[in-house]
C-alpha cells in the first residue's frame, strides 16, 4: 500500500506533539503543533539549527550516546531512544520536554525525527499530585498527634474522676461499717462521689458534642433567658475575680437552638475568658438584632439573625493563634490543663444550628466571639410552656428492661421496681424477645439501650412492636447515634433518656411515655 504525499502531510500535522525532522542538526521540516510549541513560525523554523531550540541538548550524557547507537545501527530505521530535556521557546523561556528521537534512511540521505511532547502540564500534575499526597500524611499525623492530645486531656480528668470516685468510695464503705457511723459523714462522702461522676458525664458530653453525635432537642427560645438563667453558673464558673455584665437587647427574636447546646456555649467560652484574665477582668455578654443582606455574609443567607457577642479584657491572643483557635484539639494551655475542645465545640454547636461564628483578638486587647443565630418565632412565641410536674409512681404497668451492662440493668430494675412497677429485666434483644413471647400479661413500655450487641435497640424495638403494637418505647443511652436523625436530631416520635441517667429522670422519662 502506497501512502499519497497528502495523506502523509495530513497524519504529520494531526499529530498532537511536535514534530521536528533535521538533517545534520539542521531543521528542514515541522508541524503546526511545533508553531504553537515553540512560538515559531513554521517559515521561521525551518532552517534553524536544533540547538536554537534544544540549548542544552549536546549536555545531555544520554543525547551522545543514542546518537552513537544509531550510528553503529547502520542504514534503514533506527530508534534512538527516549530522553528528558529543558527546551526553550522563541521568547525565551524553559520549559520540561519530553523528546522522542529516531533516524530515518530516506533519499535524500538518513534524517533525524524528533517527536517532542510539552510536560508542563504534566509535571504541574504530577506535583499537585505529590503536594495533595503530602498533605494527606501531615493531616494523617496532625490527626494522630490530635488523638494523642485528646487522649492525654482526658486520661487526667477521669482519673482525677475516677481518683475521687473511688476513694470517696471507700470512705463510705469504711464509715459504714465502724462501730457508730457517721450518718452525716458517709452522707457528705456519696455527695463527692456523685460530683465526680457529674463531671465525668460533663466530659463525656462536651466530647459527644464536638464529634456531633450528642442528640439535638432544638426549641423555638428566647436567648436572652437562656443567658439569665446561667448566668448565675457563668458567675461560679469564672471566680469573684472576673467581673460579668450581661446587655440582652429588648425586644429580641428568637432562635431555635437546644437551650443546654447554648448554655455549653455559654459555659465554655467565659471558661476561656477567665483562663485568659488570670489577675481578673471584664467579660461582658450582649445581644442585639442584625439583618444581614445579599453579600453581607460570606457563609449566611440573607435574612435576620440574633448575634451573641462574647468580650473579655484578657490577654488576647497573636494572630497565628486566631487563625487556630477553632481547630479541633488545638490549645495554648500545658499538657494535661486541657484538651482543645472548648471552642471547637462552640463552632460545631452555632453551625450546627444554621449560625456562624468569628473571633477577633489581640495581644493585651482582649477577645471578642460573634456568634450569628438565624431568627425563629416571633417573641410572643418564644416561650415554651411550662413542664407539667408528672406523678413518678407505677401502678403496676409491666416494663421491659433491657440492658447489656449488668450493673446497670439491676440499677434500672431497682429504680422502678421500688417505685410501684412490675420490672422483667433482659441483657440484650435475643433473651427480650424470647421474654415478650412466653409473657402472658401486657408489656406496657420497652426501656431499652440504643446500642448493644447481637441486636440494636432499635431493631428490638421494632420487633417487639410488631408482635405487641400496644407496647411503647423509651430508649436509653449515652451514644443515640442509630436513633437519631439527620443533624442529630431525634427520629420522629423517639423518645430518648440520656445516660448517665437519676433515679428521678428515669422514673420522669418512664412516667411522661407510659402517659403519652
Amino acid at each position: 500500500m502506497e501512502w499519497s504525499e497528502e495523506l502523509s502531510s495530513g497524519l504529520l500535522q494531526a499529530a498532537p506533539d511536535a514534530i521536528l525532522v533535521m538533517d545534520e542538526g539542521r531543521i528542514v521540516l515541522v508541524n503546526d503543533r511545533a508553531e504553537d510549541v515553540f512560538g515559531w513560525p513554521r517559515g521561521e523554523m525551518v532552517g534553524l539549527r536544533a540547538d536554537t531550540l534544544l540549548p542544552d541538548a549536546e549536555r545531555v550524557p544520554e543525547l551522545a550516546g543514542l546518537r552513537r547507537e544509531a550510528d553503529d545501527r547502520g542504514p534503514g530505521t533506527s530508534l534512538m531512544g527516549t530522553l528528558a530535556l529543558k527546551v526553550r521557546r522563541r521568547n525565551g523561556t524553559i520549559f520540561p520536554a519530553e523528546a522522542s528521537l529516531s533516524r530515518v534512511q530516506t533519499p535524500q540521505g538518513r534524517l533525524t525525527v524528533a517527536v517532542i511532547r510539552d510536560m508542563t502540564e504534566r509535571q504541574r500534575l504530577q506535583a499537585e499530585a505529590e503536594r495533595q499526597r503530602t498533605e494527606v500524611q501531615e493531616h494523617r499525623n496532625q490527626r494522630l498527634e490530635a488523638l494523642g492530645q485528646l487522649a492525654g486531656g482526658i486520661a487526667h480528668d477521669f482519673n482525677n474522676m475516677l481518683g475521687v470516685i473511688v476513694n470517696y468510695a471507700n470512705f463510705v464503705i469504711e464509715e459504714a461499717e465502724a462501730p457508730a457511723p457517721d450518718l452525716k459523714a458517709i452522707a457528705d462522702d456519696a455527695r463527692q462521689v456523685i460530683r465526680a461522676g457529674q463531671r465525668g458525664t460533663d466530659l463525656t458530653h462536651q466530647l459527644l458534642k464536638f464529634a456531633r453525635r450528642e442528640v439535638v432537642r432544638p426549641r423555638v427560645l428566647d436567648l436572652n433567658a437562656v443567658i439569665a438563667d446561667t448566668e448565675d453558673m457563668l458567675r461560679t464558673s469564672i471566680g469573684e475575680h472576673i467581673t460579668l455584665s450581661t446587655r440582652p437587647a429588648p425586644g429580641l427574636p428568637s432562635v431555635t437552638c437546644d437551650p443546654g447546646q447554648i448554655e455549653q456555649l455559654l459555659v465554655n467560652l467565659a471558661v476561656n475568658a477567665r483562663d485568659a484574665m488570670p489577675a481578673g477582668g471584664n467579660l461582658v455578654i450582649d445581644t442585639a438584632s442584625s439583618r444581614l443582606g445579599v453579600g453581607d455574609h460570606p457563609d449566611l443567607a440573607p435574612g435576620d439573625y440574633v448575634r451573641l457577642r462574647i468580650s473579655d479584657s484578657g490577654q488576647g491572643m497573636a494572630p497565628e493563634v486566631v487563625e487556630r483557635a477553632f481547630e479541633p484539639f488545638f490549645t495554648t494551655k500545658a499538657s494535661g490543663e486541657g484538651t482543645g475542645l472548648g471552642l471547637a465545640t462552640v463552632y460545631g454547636i452555632v453551625t450546627q444550628a444554621g449560625g456562624s461564628v468569628s473571633l477577633t483578638s489581640e495581644p493585651g486587647l482582649g477577645t471578642t466571639v460573634t456568634i450569628l443565630l438565624p431568627a425563629g418565632a416571633s417573641e410572643e412565641e418564644s416561650v415554651a410552656p411550662a413542664s407539667e410536674p408528672v406523678g413518678t409512681a407505677g401502678h403496676g404497668e409491666t416494663l421491659l428492661v433491657v440492658e447489656d451492662e449488668d450493673a446497670l440493668r439491676d440499677v434500672a430494675g431497682r429504680i422502678l421496681s421500688g417505685a410501684g412497677y412490675h420490672v422483667l429485666t433482659a441483657d440484650g434483644g435475643a433473651q427480650a424477645l424470647e421474654l415478650a413471647a412466653v409473657h402472658e400479661g401486657a408489656i406496657d413500655l420497652l426501656v431499652s439501650d440504643v446500642v448493644m450487641p447481637g441486636m440494636l435497640g432499635k431493631e428490638l424495638a421494632e420487633r417487639l412492636v410488631c408482635v405487641r403494637p400496644d407496647t411503647r418505647v423509651l430508649y436509653m443511652s449515652g451514644y443515640a447515634q442509630p436513633v437519631l436523625a439527620s443533624q442529630g436530631t431525634l427520629e420522629p416520635g423517639v423518645a430518648l433518656l440520656e445516660k448517665p441517667f437519676t433515679a428521678a429522670a428515669l422514673l420522669t422519662a418512664v412516667r411522661r411515655r407510659l402517659d403519652g
